[in-house]
């Protein structure tokens, strides 16, 4: 039987996506930001040069999931084309979530 004190925790993955569509200049990075910190996650959210935006977030899958269905919504000025994603083992641990330059 396991001691009480120790602690229980949800294996932690990575959810790596790249957003296609109207989603430069509409305010998409600062939506990811918030509501990945509003799930607990930690990552970071960038412009690409082709149009893109690419989202790192790390945490438990079923916040992942959540924000990725958010991702397909996006904010209300966005038009999600598609969504490319990949699902791996977090890796580096990263602190917080930020909009990364």
């Amino acid at each position: 039987m396991p001691c009480m004190s120790e602690p229980t925790y949800t294996p932690n993955e990575e959810l790596h996506a790249y957003v296609y569509g109207q989603v430069q200049g509409v305010g998409f990075r600062y939506f990811v930001v918030q509501k990945a910190q509003t799930l607990g996650l930690r990552g970071y959210a960038r412009n690409e040069s082709d149009g893109s935006v690419e989202v790192l977030a790390q945490g438990p899958r079923p916040a992942l999931e959540r924000l990725l269905s958010l991702l397909w919504q996006g904010p209300s000025a966005a038009h999600v084309r598609n969504v490319r994603v990949t699902w791996q083992a977090s890796g580096e641990y990263m602190s917080g979530f930020h909009v990364r330059w």
